[in-house]
């Protein structure tokens, strides 16, 4: 199946996706701090230039979209044009993704990741749930990693 759009019109789209402040990651932000807890914002000073650092709880959060992140959930589709470019771009994404959480650990800090699919479609799960989660993790002290993804299919 071809692109319906022309290379110059599909380059100004993939442009304009963002990195940062996106829609589920100020969900996840404005309830956070609604709670009381107080957060850095993409650190560079850590792996991974986590979306949220909370120091005081030796804690990094990833808010991570299902395509770019490859999930296997309802949102990831695998492109129909250009596979191998995707294939690869995608399976890069994976596995730095891997790879920063393995070198936080390692500095002795606890990672949570929160998958868009968690926030968004039919398997999404309720704010206050996701953020009743988190914060009970952040407060256990608990070590092992956090990820937070959509409610299975029936």
């Amino acid at each position: 199946m071809t692109d319906v759009h022309s290379p110059a019109v599909r380059s100004k789209n993939m442009r304009a996706i963002r990195s940062t402040n996106t829609k589920p990651e100020l969900k996840i932000r404005s309830a956070l701090h609604g709670r009381g807890f107080r957060y850095r914002l993409n650190y560079s000073g850590l792996p991974g230039k986590p979306d949220l650092v909370l120091k005081k709880y030796r804690a990094a959060i990833f808010v991570h979209g299902c395509f770019w992140h490859q999930h296997s959930c309802e949102l990831f589709k695998w492109p129909a044009s250009n596979r191998e470019f995707w294939k690869a771009k995608l399976t890069q994404n994976h596995i730095r993704d891997l790879s920063n959480e393995a070198k936080l650990a390692g500095l002795g800090w606890r990672t949570a990741t929160i998958r868009e699919c968690s926030l968004k479609g039919s398997n999404r799960k309720s704010l206050d749930e996701i953020v009743e989660t988190i914060a009970n993790w952040l407060i256990s002290m608990n070590c092992h990693p956090l990820e937070i993804q959509g409610n299975k299919s029936k």
